[in-house]
């Protein structure tokens, strides 16, 4: 992983969950000058801020906190690690006039949309519902075009080997059914078992849609990180008590934690085969570094040589986040999953009908 870097965050950069529209406003009066002057100006206040510590002498990591940003998990072909401030402009700027068409009433004259061809096609939620973030990812200054710092191009690296084996094993071993044969087949986010992405980690990352918020909570020998999104957590130990047998693999991996210095260095194998990115040899070294009074620098490391031809390391600043985490309420008051495979029994029973006729 590349040496550890300050965390420097604009004030506004803490994704409001208010209305739209007043976001988009505040963001449309804010002339470019302004932000640069606030950047300034949070830096020159860092600079005399101490570490908030708990009893027993520790960085206080606890809080509301979300890691959603404009930056993609990996870079785009063809882009620089960093962002112009041009650049900048036009991806915030875009998010400005997203929001503000997105606030717009609807028109209660407009005709249907157009019929949709496949499933993925079909409109799911209104903007409303979406956090997608506001700014791109600012560490040391820089507006990063990916969370992914390694390899160098900010991508993911290539499957090993034995990573493309288990990959098309499992292509072939779902081939022999439809999508919607029984419920087992659904993706664990639609089944509401675990959330969609990796927001829970680990590693830890933003889902690009929304619900990418956390709360911190900490104990001389625990740390607690809830997700909002169906309210996974993980319970870190601190210390290096004995680990799980290997045959026990929670969702989120057994996890131990220890500090080094001011930065809290966790640990965590064991991670259900299940889980986004992973095999049953993978291993994740994160580390949390309370840098400023707004913002934590997130890294992390995966290596998994079953899975990747080398590990794969991030950074991504986690800020502050004034509101409250909802309660996110999933299968209890959802009934999409119910409803997609009885729509399934309905068409193949339409289709029975067709080819007895």
């Amino acid at each position: 992983m590349s040496k550890r870097t300050a965390v420097f965050s604009r004030s506004d950069e803490v994704i409001l969950r208010s209305s739209a529209l007043l976001i988009a406003i505040l963001f449309a009066t804010a002339a470019p000058g302004v932000i640069s002057n606030a950047a300034a100006q949070n830096r020159a206040s860092n600079a005399q801020w101490e570490i908030p510590r708990t009893p027993d002498g520790h960085p206080d990591l606890q809080g509301n906190w979300t890691n959603q940003s404009m930056t993609p998990i990996q870079r785009r072909e063809g882009l620089a690690a960093v962002y112009t401030p041009e650049e900048v402009a036009e991806i915030e700027q875009g998010y400005v006039d997203r929001t503000v068409e997105g606030a717009l009433a609807s028109d209660p004259d407009r005709p249907p949309p157009p019929p949709k061809t496949t499933i993925s096609a079909v409109d799911s939620y209104n903007d409303v519902f979406f956090e997608r973030g506001n700014q791109v990812a600012v560490v040391n200054g820089q507006p990063r075009t990916s969370l992914i710092t390694y390899p160098s191009n900010g991508r993911f690296p290539a499957l090993s080997e034995e990573g493309q084996r288990r990959r098309q094993e499992r292509r072939d071993g779902r081939s022999n059914f439809g999508q919607y044969d029984h419920p087992e087949l659904r993706p664990l986010a639609e089944r509401c078992l675990t959330s969609y992405g990796s927001p829970a980690g680990p590693p830890m990352l933003p889902n690009g849609g929304y619900n990418s918020n956390y709360i911190i909570v900490q104990t001389p020998d625990h740390v607690m990180i809830m997700t909002e999104m169906v309210h996974d957590t993980r319970i870190i130990r601190i210390g290096s008590g004995p680990k799980l047998p290997e045959h026990i693999r929670p969702w989120m991996g057994d996890s131990w934690g220890h500090w080094e210095g001011d930065v809290l260095v966790v640990e965590t194998t064991n991670i259900h085969p299940l889980q986004p990115y992973s095999s049953p040899d993978m291993h994740v070294t994160e580390r949390f570094s309370r840098m400023s009074e707004d913002a934590i620098l997130y890294e992390f490391t995966v290596d998994d040589p079953a899975t990747y031809e080398e590990p794969w390391s991030g950074q991504i600043p986690m800020m502050a986040m004034p509101d409250q985490l909802y309660e996110y309420a999933c299968q209890e008051g959802n009934y999409a999953l119910s409803a997609v495979l009885s729509g399934a029994r309905y068409q193949e029973s339409l289709e029975d009908q067709g080819g007895n006729d």
